[in-house]
């Protein structure tokens, strides 16, 4: 009895694989087709350092002196609002002066100048579109140089499209008082070294 079930097993086997290898063949001849006609890309670890280096020359070569200056020493940039129809001012400012502070990949901050007072925070995004690398996250300098843009070319338009929330929902408003505070430490640094170099020729006829 058992011998015939095991002879009947075999003869059931045998049957069954010149189904299955045939299949397994074609299966197997397809995936390396597959793999031919799409190589993976190779890893470049030194890829996104690149890409953020190239975004900082560009980045330069399109804001003032200042705006690269301020960045590259407190990675932040402030933009001056439009007074005579900004829609911050006129919702929030009564014509006081207001600016903008961008940083890379967090809300763009808006604040009253003379009193450091946080308005809002504006939440845009730009994707990064190249390919094959192509991913939800500009490099740094390219995020920063997108808000510039966007900013500076259509405060209002940015304003109205971007998802406005109250200080504090993504960022640290005691964090932004600290740049704002560096900003000002920054710029008054800045300041004495434009006087004493005014100065130093005739400092020079002095002596």
């Amino acid at each position: 009895m058992l011998l015939a079930l095991a002879v009947t097993a075999l003869v059931a086997l045998a049957l069954l694989s010149d189904l299955i290898i045939p299949r397994l063949e074609e299966g197997w001849a397809r995936h390396r087709a597959r793999r031919r006609r799409a190589p993976a890309m190779p890893y470049d670890p030194g890829r996104e350092r690149r890409a953020e280096q190239r975004a900082r020359a560009l980045l330069r070569s399109c804001v003032n002196e200042e705006e690269w200056a301020m960045y590259r020493d407190l990675g932040f940039i402030r933009v001056w609002g439009k007074h005579a129809d900004g829609p911050v001012q006129a919702a929030e400012t009564g014509g006081a002066a207001y600016a903008y502070l961008i940083y890379p990949h967090r809300p763009i901050v808006a604040y009253m100048a003379q009193t450091d007072r946080l308005l809002n925070e504006y939440c845009v995004a730009f994707p990064d579109e190249s390919r094959p690398f192509g991913s939800a996250r500009l490099p740094d300098s390219d995020d920063v140089l997108a808000k510039w843009m966007a900013l500076t070319a259509d405060e209002h338009r940015l304003v109205a499209t971007a998802n406005m929330h109250l200080p504090g929902r993504q960022l640290d408003p005691g964090q932004v008082k600290r740049d704002l505070w560096r900003l000002a430490q920054w710029e008054r640094a800045r300041l004495r070294d434009s006087d004493g170099g005014a100065q130093s020729p005739h400092a020079d006829l002095a002596r």
